[in-house]
């Protein structure tokens, strides 16, 4: 009996085969270290295409297998510190225990976040509380039970200062090692979405997803998208629109541990205007 996905990825594989590799409006620069005593740095440069901001970051990643604990240290160029501890099979086989901190010396802020996860056959939960929030303590819960390839999730948010459910979502799917069927209620049964993943072959994949918005009275929005592999090392992805918008992708790897991404954004209806948005995302691993 298989451990579903958690809720956050519950339809990820169209949610990776319409938004993975499509740099889009920035330049991007990942470098990613590794040492034999497990640490992992990764150091991020991201400049925007029409700002000319540059955001930074450096990332440590501590992992001891053995004893289950995960430790990852982040210092973001704007000044903002970063932290998480992740103990696995902390209370038996499934659970995991997860801190989260972060610190602001600037502006002196500070935030904290504890939770709990549990994987068993079929359920896949978590629940975690702000520990530092100043208007009441915010209780996020989401768990996804499985079987058979049928999936039913539920995501909720409840603030303890105000007695209110600030969030409530659900999601009912299908997956089978072929395709993925997927429909989501979320923004409080505002917002609904269904979505198609077909893995047609080892190289291709395609995948379309519907959406509406009934708080703002909006027409449907349809997105279809595809992968095509040129073998191990290069493959392309389009996707398209209802409105005209055109995406288009190209990953190629140049070497072992170095893979560039190139991206576009082309409205098709103002083709002779400056809406359009490009993009490459340089990755060097070691």
């Amino acid at each position: 009996m298989a451990i579903p996905a958690n809720y956050s990825d519950f339809s990820k594989d169209l949610n990776d085969l319409l938004n993975k590799d499509f740099p889009l409006g920035f330049s991007k620069l990942e470098i990613n270290q590794s040492t034999s005593n497990g640490i992992k740095v990764t150091v991020n440069n991201v400049k925007n295409s029409t700002t000319g901001a540059i955001a930074s970051d450096l990332k440590t990643k501590y992992c001891d297998k053995a004893n289950g604990l995960t430790v990852t240290n982040t210092y973001h160029a704007s000044n903002v510190l970063t932290a998480q501890v992740e103990l696995q099979d902390l209370i038996s086989h499934g659970f995991k225990l997860d801190i989260h901190g972060s610190l602001h010396p600037t502006l002196g802020t500070t935030s904290a976040k504890a939770g709990l996860e549990l994987q068993q056959a079929n359920v896949f939960a978590r629940s975690s509380i702000d520990l530092l929030a100043k208007s009441g303590a915010t209780i996020h819960t989401d768990v996804v039970v499985g079987s058979e390839g049928l999936l039913l999730g539920g995501d909720v948010a409840y603030n303890s200062g105000d007695s209110t459910i600030h969030r409530y979502n659900v999601a009912v799917g299908y997956k089978t090692p072929e395709y993925t069927l997927g429909f989501h209620a979320t923004k409080k049964f505002t917002h609904f979405t269904a979505g198609y993943f077909h893995n047609i072959h080892k190289g291709l994949q395609v995948g379309t997803r519907a959406s509406w918005d009934q708080a703002a009275n909006s027409e449907v929005g349809i997105e279809i998208g595809s992968k095509y592999a040129f073998g191990k090392d290069a493959f392309v992805k389009t996707k398209i629109n209802n409105v005209g918008v055109l995406g288009l992708g190209y990953t190629q790897i140049l070497r072992p541990g170095v893979k560039v991404s190139l991206g576009g954004s082309f409205d098709t209806t103002r083709l002779h205007e400056n809406v359009h948005k490009v993009g490459v995302h340089f990755v060097f691993d070691n």
